[in-house]
């Protein structure tokens, strides 16, 4: 293929860079070719047209966006799962084919861009090394600097705490195995093959002793950021440390069935996390967020936070004067990020200043607050009135967005910047009041001052006018019909004038690298102080939601055991509150008296309401929020396994009831003597036999558990499991209460001891509007079913095709008792009974024979 010299220069560069899109800069746009032309033209909804058509050479396939506006193209790519090279022109003037070079490679977890970025959620980068029977684990929130490191034991850990991060991007070491990358590709995040790590030193002290295969995360995460960002990474800060053991476990399950960032529709609202959140910065919203997905485990911790929130509960003008001065403030983390980085815009220096200006009021009414938590973090937040005073120097009061898109620096501050701007905005001016000066000192009317690029300015004198010329001017250059003369005042004022303009941007940018520079100095200051004022944020919209919804603040203990008086689901009641009270109700489970119990009742009568709040009161309260009960006592729990709802996974090719066993097997493998376990029916989705006899079993399992006497609220519609207090001690019963008033079920949303003695589901079954005739004959062959004998019209129904198999098993269905405990007996091969099959299959002969005569 003919190629032009710049064709053969981005396929130089592109090479380097196969697994990203090239964005090519050409004059004021970024172009792409060949199959990135193709893929980007599909992902941005862009035309898709050819170069060199028609010059000789061969057609190229080409698509371009504007330099000025490529950040909304740049976040499609990445969503769509591509990395971007920017590729730019060097500065300086060059003969023949301008030189460029990739400046930046932008990745999903790179991210620096406002833009590109969600504010209430971080945007995270995770790398990982295989160690000694061990995995390490760095994640770094690059817009930010923060870096976080572990080790998991396992690779299910890792990969755990991995998607509790919510990452955007992994990164491998390069000598990864084909099956982790195999076992990662399948993950909500990009993965990324590492670059290599220069050098040890980056994983000394600690890391290397220590914690090895952390280090070397660190190492490699750095590496990997390094070779995108292509420039300074002063704002990354020093790797802080962290133990999985040190917060509570909730996997992909328990985070999707408690609906806690977002629901099952995906949506925020109606989440756990959109009835808590009411912060007033971003950085606090990416803290409350973070402590939602990470309770914490120790009770002196949990306590410093649950007095910091009962505080500024108890103090409404010290959290209202907090919450009013906290508005305006902005995401000083991230502009933070920006400037430590090198990537700071006019209007994110001056929102800095203007951030730190309103720390002032925050620390001085923080510094009356009694809690240490509180207290330390007025000792941490630095309103940095040097560096206020600084912006406020140098800075115009509204910038443009961009460094070349108009005036950066404040008129006053420095001279030659206020003279060039001067020469800029006024140099027409200037050339036409000299031009009538002249015409009035020679008497040439027809004198005029003209330029261009050869000579410059000029004064231009008519032959027959020469003869007025002044001796001060000096001759240039002789045409047919005049001369052309130049002066010194016009001499030295052409030389402040030509490239006045790029004179002043370039003065302009050099003293904005300067405030740049001198507030990176201060990062590690900033960063400190936007960590606190984070955290306040956050235990401010704690306090702010408890205050609002009536929550009290928990007891904890280490013991296991909860005892929650009139609980309430944080969420539904938040939904209801329009239309409506929410009706309480208590949960008392304890490891010695009862660590389980089983839940009857209809569908709709709220059971799963009561097990989710339970769940989520827990999770409230080692988060360190105050919670919607009257009154609660909270044993530290380890992990909240859940068990609610199933739903086909067609990518896996796993049915609903695959999914159900798979998420019951990782319980009943994974519990602790500190665990709590919300099931949901277990076992509906195969055979009533099957169901009954998996779902008994599971609550056997968790009551004999050889370590453990996890926690355990288990909801089902099998009332065959009520019998298990019989031999199970420690399991309990309890049903949601429901009423008949005039032949209408009241569902009284209720708990209370004892089993539920129907199922009400033909009278649910009307209410969602099932048709009357369908409901009709529902009660008519349930009529029949629990008396054990025939329905009138049951055999004209359904066995008028004599000897069938249809017929054969409507006459079993709907035999008399002792037929059917007769043909039961008569088939059981009693040899091959286990002592727990017999058990069961006594039962379900007991339950046979109470269902009739």
């Amino acid at each position: 293929m003919k190629l032009t010299p710049m064709l053969q220069q981005y396929l130089r560069i592109k090479a380097e860079h196969r697994d990203a899109i090239l964005l090519f800069r050409l004059g004021d746009f970024y172009e792409m070719f060949f199959e990135d032309a193709e893929v980007a033209s599909r992902i941005l909804d862009i035309t898709l047209t050819a170069r060199n058509r028609g010059e000789g050479v061969d057609a190229v396939p080409l698509c371009g966006v504007p330099f000025h506006a490529a950040e909304p193209y740049v976040a499609k790519l990445l969503g769509a799962g591509w990395k971007v090279a920017i590729c730019e022109q060097r500065e300086g003037e060059t003969r023949g084919l301008m030189e460029r070079e990739v400046v930046r490679v932008i990745t999903a977890g790179s991210l620096l861009d406002e833009g590109s970025l969600e504010p209430a959620r971080p945007n995270l980068l995770a790398a990982i090394a295989p160690g000694d029977g061990r995995w390490g684990l760095a994640t770094v929130e690059f817009s930010t600097g923060a870096i976080r490191a572990t080790e998991a034991a396992s690779f299910a850990a890792l990969v755990s705490e991995i998607e509790r991060l919510e990452v955007r991007e992994v990164v491998l070491p390069e000598r990864a195995t084909d099956d982790v990358r195999a076992r990662l590709a399948g993950g909500a995040w990009v993965v990324s093959a590492g670059v290599g790590v220069a050098g040890e030193a980056e994983a000394s002290g600690p890391w290397r002793d220590e914690w090895p295969a952390a280090g070397e995360a660190i190492c490699i995460a750095r590496a990997y950021l390094a070779y995108a960002h292509r420039g300074e990474l002063r704002h990354l800060r020093e790797p802080e440390r962290y133990e999985l053991r040190d917060h509570m476990t909730l996997d992909a399950a328990a985070r999707r069935n408690l609906e806690l960032t977002t629901t099952f529709a995906g949506e925020r609202r109606g989440s756990l996390l959109w009835v808590l959140d009411r912060t007033a910065t971003p950085m606090g919203a990416r803290t409350l967020r973070e402590w939602l997905l990470a309770p914490l485990l120790e009770p002196g911790r949990i306590g410093a936070r649950l007095d910091a929130v009962e505080e500024l509960v108890e103090a409404v003008q010290l959290r209202d004067g907090l919450t009013e001065a906290l508005q305006g403030i902005g995401d000083l983390e991230r502009i933070a990020g920006r400037v430590g980085a090198g990537k700071a815009t006019p209007r994110d220096l001056v929102a800095l200043g203007a951030g730190l200006s309103r720390l002032d009021g925050v620390r001085t009414i923080l510094c009356g607050a009694r809690s240490p938590q509180l207290r330390a973090l007025a000792e941490t937040i630095d309103p940095l009135p040097d560096t206020q005073r600084q912006i406020a120097q140098v800075m115009v009061d509204e910038p443009p967005a961009q460094l070349r898109g108009g005036a950066v620096i404040r008129p006053g501050y420095h001279s030659e910047v206020d003279e060039l701007r001067d020469l800029s905005r006024d140099g027409r001016g200037w050339i036409a009041a000299l031009e009538a000066r002249e015409r009035e000192r020679t008497g040439i009317a027809s004198l005029k001052i003209r330029y261009n690029r050869v000579f410059g300015y000029y004064i231009e004198i008519s032959r027959p006018n020469l003869r007025l010329v002044p001796d001060d001017y000096q001759r240039k250059q002789t045409l047919v019909g005049g001369e052309r003369f130049v002066t010194t005042e016009l001499k030295e004022y052409e030389g402040k004038v030509l490239g006045a303009e790029e004179r002043l941007r370039a003065l302009e940018a050099g003293l904005f690298a300067e405030l740049v520079a001198s507030v990176a100095a201060r990062s590690a200051a900033l960063a400190a102080t936007a960590v606190a004022v984070g955290r306040l944020d956050a235990l401010l919209s704690l306090a702010d939601v408890a205050h609002r919804r009536g929550y009290v603040r928990p007891a904890l203990r280490r013991m296991p055991g909860l005892r929650i008086v009139q609980g309430r689901h944080p969420v539904v009641e938040a939904l209801a509150a329009s239309g409506g009270g929410f009706v309480p109700n208590d949960c008392d489970l304890d490891s010695e008296e009862g660590h389980i119990v089983i839940i009857t009742g209809p569908n709709m009568a709220g059971k799963s309401t009561y097990l989710r709040q339970t769940a989520l009161v827990v999770l409230m309260a080692q988060m360190g929020s105050f919670v919607p009960a009257a009154e609660a006592t909270i044993g530290i729990v380890d992990r909240i396994f859940t068990r609610v709802g199933a739903a086909d996974n067609l990518a896996a090719g796993e049915s609903t009831f695959m999914v159900e066993m798979r998420e019951t097997a990782n319980i009943l493998a994974n519990v602790t003597p500190r665990s709590l376990a919300i099931l949901d029916e277990i076992g509906r989705g195969t055979s009533t036999f099957d169901g009954i006899s998996i779902a008994w079993a599971v609550v056997e399992h968790l009551y004999h558990h050889p370590v453990a006497k996890p926690l355990t609220l288990f909801a089902t519609h099998y009332h065959e499991l009520t019998e298990l207090p019989r031999v199970c001690p420690r399991v309990r019963n309890a049903s949601v209460a429901v009423r008949e008033w005039k032949g209408e079920v009241v569902f009284l949303r209720r708990v209370v001891t004892g089993p539920a003695n129907r199922s009400y589901g033909i009278e649910v079954a009307r209410l969602a509007g099932v048709p009357d005739g369908v409901v009709a004959r529902a009660r008519q062959i349930l009529a029949g079913l629990e008396s054990g004998t025939w329905i009138d019209g049951v055999a004209a129904a359904g066995g008028t095709r004599g000897g069938s198999a249809d017929s054969e098993a409507q006459g079993q269905l709907f035999e008399p008792v002792a037929a059917r405990l007769q043909r039961e007996l008569t088939a059981v091969e009693v040899e091959r009974l286990t002592p727990l099959d017999a058990l069961n299959y006594l039962e379900r002969l007991v339950q046979v024979a109470r269902s009739g005569p």
